[in-house]
């Protein structure tokens, strides 16, 4: 019998998908598993592999393509039956096209979508998630020997967890790297002498028309002020000697720390940690942190869940995780949503930028941009004046949510929570 291939949901904000590269044609014999085609949220790329074993009887969407969710793509069976009734547009798939059930909505979903697939010496096909196979690479686990508890058996961060306790910890310790997403090549349209014009990426248009929405759509101005850095250099000191000498498991960096000040902040003034909705706020009991990360892929901003129940080694930790994600193309669609986060801190500090205004992700109320430290004189004692490693800070603030007051005083908390910092 024939069976239609969908287009995923991938997250529950996702209404439509760009397609990708397919990796099967018309023709081709099909075993379940095998991987089907790519496709791209508005940030994130994917890999569907087949539900069933057949023939590729059909496909109804090409590469570039914007796809709604639970559209039918594809059709597998058996060679000579009829496809037309799962053709977009036709009466049955009209009628057929429904949201999944919860209980297959959590397979078809989990939290770590894309899934790596390897053989093990036995040729047993081993399904890994890319969160759990980092984990595995820094704690030292052979993923081979790890029993999956995921869908379908696949090896999930807490099944490595579990294995890692059992396992020896290396003495040499390397920061997890994180494998690119493929990035959408651009077309040439037209050529000249002396240039080129080429296509833009959809994850671009997609960038472009979100930053041009927020400017549009709210009243932005940015305040800048400099906090006294030697606590936070002393701090990053401490704990990189510890993370040498193997004390702490996680290397703490000097963003991780701006942001665990960051969100102490924010508890001191819930007004920033809100969103403006035109004619009401949306006040949150929680800080959910949004970090700016750069990706070959553009921009991505995904958000960290109850980040202020996090300690500072826990936060560095779940931080460099999303980083990760994000770089590989694998994090949740629903985290980059902009309604995801609570307040979002772009840290271009390590480009040696020092000053700059960051462009709110609405409907969050305010962003902050983190910049580099520099020596700038400042009088240690009445008289006495030297020079002080100071780090930047730009609050960029909408102010038909905040006023310039309530801002400036905000961007002053964070100040002295970065000087005083103490964990």
């Amino acid at each position: 019998m024939a069976i239609p291939v969908m287009m995923p949901r991938q997250g529950q904000s996702v209404e439509s998908c760009i397609m990708g590269q397919w990796y099967k044609s018309v023709g081709d014999e099909v075993k379940e598993g095998d991987l089907l085609f790519s496709y791209e949220t508005d940030k994130a790329s994917f890999e569907e592999e087949a539900k069933a074993d057949g023939i590729l009887l059909a496909i109804f969407s090409d590469e570039g393509d914007e796809v709604p969710v639970l559209t039918n793509v594809a059709v597998i069976g058996n060679e000579g039956e009829p496809v037309d009734e799962f053709a977009p547009g036709s009466k049955k798939t009209l009628s057929s096209e429904k949201e999944p059930e919860p209980e297959e909505k959590a397979e078809e979903s989990p939290k770590v979508i894309e899934f790596d697939v390897e053989e093990n010496e036995a040729g047993k096909r081993i399904r890994i998630s890319p969160l759990a196979r980092n984990m595995a690479e820094k704690m030292g686990v052979d993923v081979h020997s790890v029993k999956g508890t995921g869908p379908r058996g696949r090896i999930i961060a807490r099944d490595v967890e579990e294995a890692a306790k059992t396992v020896q910890k290396p003495e040499v310790k390397t920061e997890p790297v994180a494998k690119s997403a493929p990035v959408q090549k651009a077309l040439v349209l037209q050529t000249g002498t002396d240039f080129e014009i080429k296509s833009i990426p959809n994850i671009r248009k997609l960038i472009a028309t979100a930053m041009h929405q927020s400017l549009q759509n709210s009243a932005q101005l940015t305040h800048h002020l400099s906090a006294d850095a030697r606590q936070l250099l002393k701090l990053r000191k401490k704990f990189k000697a510890e993370y040498s000498e193997g004390k702490i498991q996680q290397n703490v960096t000097i963003n991780d720390l701006v942001c665990f000040a960051v969100i102490r902040a924010l508890e001191k003034f819930p007004q920033v940690n809100t969103h403006y909705l035109g004619d009401k706020m949306k006040w949150f009991k929680k800080v959910h942190l949004g970090l700016a990360v750069d990706t070959d892929r553009g921009l991505m901003v995904p958000a960290l869940q109850n980040a202020d129940d996090l300690s500072v080694t826990g936060l560095s930790w779940q931080l460099q995780q999303l980083a990760i994600q994000a770089r590989s193309g694998n994090v949740n669609p629903d985290l980059l949503s902009p309604e995801a986060a609570t307040f979002t801190v772009s840290n271009l500090g390590n480009y040696g930028v020092e000053m700059f205004t960051p462009v709110i992700n609405l409907p969050q109320t305010a962003i902050l941009g983190v910049c580099t430290i520099i020596p700038r004189p400042k009088e240690i004692e009445e008289g006495v004046y030297g020079f002080v490693p100071m780090i930047g800070l730009s609050l960029t603030y909408n102010h038909q949510a905040i006023d310039g007051g309530e801002a400036t005083r905000f961007l002053a908390e964070v100040k002295e929570q970065i000087e005083s910092l103490s964990v």
